[in-house]
Order: C-alpha cells, then structure tokens, then sequence
C-alpha cells in the first residue's frame, strides 16, 4: 500500500502534471464537441475563454520580441479549436433547450444577447457583422500578411546572418557554443514566423465559421422552435437569434482580442522594450508633438457648432502634459556635463583578457574569395579542409588542429595566405570560375591566359577560362579549379609542417586516445618511464623526416624498451626508425621488393665515421667536402627523380642522423635511411655512388 501511494505521489509530481496538462486540454475539448454539457460548465468553458484570450493578449503586449512568445502559434491553435467546441455545445443546448427561453444556454450567452446588444436582435446581428468584419479583414487579414512578409523576409536573411556568424565565429569574436545558438535563433525565428503565417488562417477560418454558425442556429431555431416546439414564428425568431447572436458574440470577442494579439506579436520591431514602453517613449515622448496636437484640438473647439468642451478639454490636457514633458527635460538637460563616460573610459586597464591565443593553423582570403569558405553559399574550400585534415589524420596519426578561416582586406582581392602561428608559410593567388592549367613538364602547346605558377609545388601554370578546361588536358596540362589549388597548398603545407603542428596538447589527445585501446602501455610508458615531453620529441623527429606515426603500437613498445637505457630523444628516435622499418620502406617503395637506393663510397664512409668518432654528436664536415657531398648528392637525386625513382640514400646507422640533418636544408625531397632499417626481404640496388673523387 505504501508502494502504491508513493508511486501514486511520484505520479501526480509537478513535472508529470505539467507534460499532463496539454493532452488533457486537447481531451477536454474534443469532448465538448461530443459531450452535452449543462449550462453552468457552458458558463465556466465560455468564461475560461475570455480569460485565456486576456492572458495570450497581455502577455503578447510585454514580450521583448516575438521569440519570447514562441509557442503563439500553438496557442493559436488551441483557442480556435476551443472557441469552434464551444460553439458545438452551446448549438447543441440552444436548440435543445431553446425554447425554455433566454436563459436556456446559460447566463453568460444570456447577458451577451440582452445586456450588450439591449435585447434587440436586429442591433445584434449588426454589432456581431462589424466585429466579424474587423477581425476578419482588418485585424487577422493584416497579421497574416505581416506573417507572411515577414517568413518571407526572414528566410531571404538567413544566408547572410549565417556567413555574419561564421565571420565572427572565425574571427574569434564568439565561441563555438554562441554560434550554435545564434545559427539555433535564426532558424527559429523562420520556423516562428513560417508558423505564424500558417497559424492565422487558422483565426480567418474561425471568424467564416462564426459567421456560418450563427446563420445555422437561427435557421435551425426557427425549425426546432416552430416544428417541434410549436411556437409561433415571431417568437422562435426572438428567442433563438437572441441566443444565436450571443453564442456568436461571446466567441468572436474573445477571436478578435486573439486576433489583436497576433497582431502585436508579428509586428514587433525591437527587443529592448515591450509594446507598453515603445508606445509611450514613441509616441508620446515629443513634447514639441504634443504642443502642436494641442493647439491643432484647441482650435478645432473654438469652432461654432462643435463639441466645445470636450475640445478643449482634450487640448488643455495635451498642453499641460507637452510643458511639463518640456519643463522636465529643460531640468534634467545639465546632468549629462558629467564626464562619466570618460572616466569610465579612462579607468579601464589592459587585462588577460586583451591577449588573444594565435590560431595554431590560419587561412586569410581576400573578399573575392570568401564565397569558397562561405558555409552559406555551400563553400567548396571548407569541404575540402575538412577531408583535408580527415585525410591527414588517418595516413599521417595523429589529428591536427581546426583551420580558422578569416577574411582581410589587406589582400588583393583575389590573394590568399597560411598562417603557422600567427606566421605566415605560404601564400598565392586563386581566381573562382577559372582553372588553373598546371605545364607537368612535357605540354603539346601554349594556352591564352595568366602565366603563373602552382603556389604548393612551382610549376610552371597559367590561369585559363573554364571554356579551355578540354583543350588544356589534351595538350597534357593537369587543370584544376580555384579551391583545389588552395586546399592543395594547405594540403602541402600541412604535411611539410607536421612536426611544428604536433604540440604538447595533440600529443596528450593522442595517447588519451590510444589509452582506449591499449590503456596498458601507454600508463606504463608515460609518465612512468618517459616524460610527455622527450615522446613529444621523438615523435616531431619521426614527422619531419616525413614518417608517418600511424604505427603508435610499435612507437611505445619500442620506446617503453629503450626509455630504460637512454631518455635522449635521438638515441629513442634511432630505435624507433628501425622498428618501424618495414613501415618506412613501405612508404617509400609501394610495390615490388627491390629497392634502388643511392650509396656513399667506402672511403667517404671512412672519413665521415672518424669526423663522428672524433666528435660525437657535434661532428662537423669539412667544407670543403660538405660543398662537394651536396653537390653530388643532388645531382644523383635529380636522376632519380628522372627515372620515376624516389631520392633515397642509403648509410650506416652512425652516420643516418648526421648526414640527414645536412643534406636535408638543400635537399629537402631527400630521404636517408639506415641499413638496420631495411628489411632482410628487401633486395638492395645501387643506382649512384656518391663521393667516388673524395
């Protein structure tokens, strides 16, 4: 029994009540339109009527904009089909009881049809026309067309108030969670609106099927009240147009104080002060207004023949209120000789606040190129940032950090640039609704347009009309559009830069997210045996020799063994090469199991081994031999690369570290490998012998 009433008390909470009460209203009035009702919960539905009608209009008065008021439409909806249930209730019991008299469907349609319209029906049928005709084509025609406007207005808005978020968005002027409101409030304001539109055809119908409603009931008065009831025709007519106008009355006031509520809503301008504010500052905050509006009534009553009194009764209000709004302002007017606003000015200080974190990654474009990055207008370039960096993280490991994208008008309109943070590593032109026609090398002609050249590689290239895309590819020119050529340049940039974009933070979310896979090994290598930092490190040394750390397994075992003889990142890094070896020579040799690699001669090997012996990690080359070294190596790579080959030079392991970082400043495109690094299933073949005359 305790049970049953706990769960009966947990039932009836004030969160269950509240989700109740809207299908029980909907329920009770749906029955009403079934159920006969007596004529005291006519009374008490018609009354709940007019107040609810109240409610909806005072709250529309004090709303600050027509968001506040969002679930109007519904409201709507809701008193329109309360309205049409009474009206079904109320024509069930007027010809059911009728001919009882005027009292038969209670004392509220009762006083309607005698008090307001003074018994007569004749003056009824006229003041129920006039109120139907005012909310009909006056008051609900003009908020539906408001509605409509406005929709209209409103969606025809949307693109820009979108690109106006993201403009702030990318400019650091909101956060992520301001922006997803706004772009919230947008939509809803269009979706309000949308059903405001829809939503007062819903009053229109109600004020037709007023109409139509009262025609019945006196016609089917006068046939129950003369068939059925046997009175005569003069007195059925009295009696049941009588209870018909006041059916019709006590549901069109209440429509129409709706209909003046949908009115207000829709035509809202402003958010910083409700209806009752604006109307008054607005309209009656002039007193040079109200002194000529005095004088204009003052001798509009000296006129003979007019209603002198109250002329001038009205005049001599309006006067008093304009000197007293003039007395008030003369007084007030001296105050504002404070210099609060330059105090206030001058006591703000700089704070923590005035230093804006830089954008690890930036792309500034130039006005003509923001329709690419415009999510509005459906942006190609931001689709492809995104599978850029997509891209990235599944061959490349790790996730880097978000492009923001902004505008400046610094640059020519059609420049764009890279940014590093806050530094610039690249930038160039690109031109929407051209192509890019990019010379490979070995072209079968010339093409008409601006001569260039590809910002991410240097080719040679020339901006082209989209008519020549045809002619270009058959002359053997690779032809691209305006975003490629920008996300390429990223996309270049991105990948050269990857060990700067690898920081502290994309190290830590990378082993939180490796810890939901492998949570073993990564507790016990950082920071048990290794700090965050000295990974950090090894992993930026395996990035900017281009090898890719999607292989994060091997990467931390290696480490957890080798962390326990030696903590320097390049000894770590050396290791981890080695058992990531099948790995990098995949990545260099896709396809077959020979390897065409170029070598030192053995007497240059001599010499370089004893300059390493002698100094350890501080060796230098002579340069006189340096000079020579990166001349003959970049002969030799350029012949691979001739051959379709990739530029790889194959050393000792003492020397890997040592010759990578000289001949990689000149010879970026080169990749040195160490021979514990090539597997045993490789076959190994020299094309260059490098340091032959050393």
């Amino acid at each position: 029994m305790a049970n049953a009433t706990l769960s009966l008390q947990r039932f009836l909470g004030r969160d269950n009540l509240q989700q109740l009460a809207g299908p029980v209203l909907i329920l009770l009035i749906l029955s009403m339109m079934v159920l006969p009702l007596p004529a005291f919960m006519l009374d008490l539905f018609f009354t709940f009527n007019i107040a609810i009608s109240v409610i909806v209009m005072l709250v529309a008065i004090n709303v600050m904009k027509p968001l506040d008021f969002s679930v109007f439409p519904t409201v709507l909806l809701i008193t329109t089909l309360l309205r049409l249930s009474l009206n079904v209730a109320s024509t069930r019991i007027v010809l059911l009881e009728g001919h009882t008299g005027p009292g038969a469907a209670g004392q509220v349609i009762e006083a309607f049809g005698h008090f307001l319209v003074g018994g007569n029906y004749a003056v009824g049928i006229v003041v129920f026309a006039i109120l139907v005709i005012i909310n009909f084509v006056v008051i609900t025609k003009g908020a539906g067309r408001v509605a409509e406007v406005a929709a209209r207005f409103t969606l025809d808005a949307m693109p820009g108030k979108q690109m106006a978020i993201d403009a702030d968005l990318n400019a650091g002027l909101i956060g992520e969670d301001e922006a997803r409101k706004r772009r919230a409030t947008i939509a809803d304001e269009a979706n309000f609106f949308g059903s405001m539109d829809g939503a007062s055809k819903f009053v229109r119908g109600d004020a037709v099927a007023g109409i139509l409603i009262m025609f019945i009931n006196v016609i089917g008065g006068l046939f129950v009240g003369v068939l059925q009831h046997n009175l005569d025709l003069g007195a059925a007519a009295k009696t049941y147009t009588l209870l018909a106008i006041g059916d019709g009355l006590v549901a069109q006031i209440p429509a129409l104080i709706i209909s003046i509520a949908a009115g207000m809503v829709v035509t809202r301008v402003g958010d910083t002060q409700d209806i009752s504010q604006q109307f008054l500052t607005q309209l009656f905050n002039n007193p040079r207004v109200l002194g000529l509006a005095a004088a204009i009534i003052g001798l509009l009553g000296l006129i003979p023949g007019m209603p002198n009194f109250v002329f001038l009764l009205l005049a001599t209000v309006l006067g008093t209120l304009a000197w007293d709004m003039d007395r008030r302002a003369r007084t007030v007017k001296p105050v504002p000789v404070a210099a609060a606003p330059v105090v206030a000015t001058e006591s703000q200080e700089a704070s923590w606040a005035d230093v804006a974190p830089l954008d690890v990654l930036g792309l500034e474009v130039g006005y003509r190129l923001i329709p690419l990055v415009d999510k509005a207008q459906d942006g190609e370039l931001l689709r492809r940032i995104r599978g850029i960096r997509k891209k990235f993280a599944q061959e490349v490991g790790f996730l880097v950090s978000p492009v923001h994208i902004r505008d400046n008008l610094e640059l020519k309109p059609n420049a764009y640039r890279i940014l590093l943070k806050g530094v610039e590593i690249g930038q160039g032109e690109a031109f929407p609704g051209n192509l890019l026609a990019i010379n490979p090398g070995r072209v079968a002609g010339q093409l008409p347009g601006t001569a260039t050249k590809d910002p991410a590689f240097g080719l040679p290239a020339v901006w082209i009309d989209n008519a020549l895309r045809d002619q270009a590819q058959a002359y053997g020119y690779t032809v691209v559009d305006a975003s490629t050529v920008t996300a390429t340049h990223l996309n270049h940039l991105i990948l050269s830069n990857a060990a700067e974009l690898l920081g502290r933070q994309e190290t830590q979310a990378l082993l939180d997210h490796l810890a939901k896979e492998i949570p073993k090994l990564v507790e016990d290598l950082v920071p048990k045996v290794l700090p965050l930092g000295v990974l950090q490190r090894v992993l930026q040394n395996l990035l900017a020799e281009d090898v890719h750390i999607r292989d994060m397994r091997t990467i931390i075992e290696t480490l957890a063994e080798s962390a326990v003889r030696s903590q320097d990142p390049e000894t770590l890094t050396t290791q981890v090469r080695i058992a990531l070896g099948r790995s990098i020579i995949q990545q260099l040799y896709p396809s077959g199991a020979e390897m065409q690699v170029m070598s030192l001669d053995p007497q240059l090997e001599r010499v370089l081994l004893q300059a390493i012996a002698g100094a350890g990690e501080h060796a230098s080359i002579e340069p006189g031999l340096a000079e020579t070294l990166i001349r003959e190596t970049s002969a030799a790579a350029q012949r691979q690369e001739e051959l379709g080959l990739p530029s790889v030079l194959l050393v000792p392991g003492n020397l890997r570290l040592l010759l990578s970082r000289f001949l990689r400043r000149g010879i970026p495109q080169l990749k040195v490998l160490a021979h514990g690094e090539v597997p045993e299933t490789k076959i190994i073949k020299v094309t260059s012998i490098i340091g032959g005359r050393v």
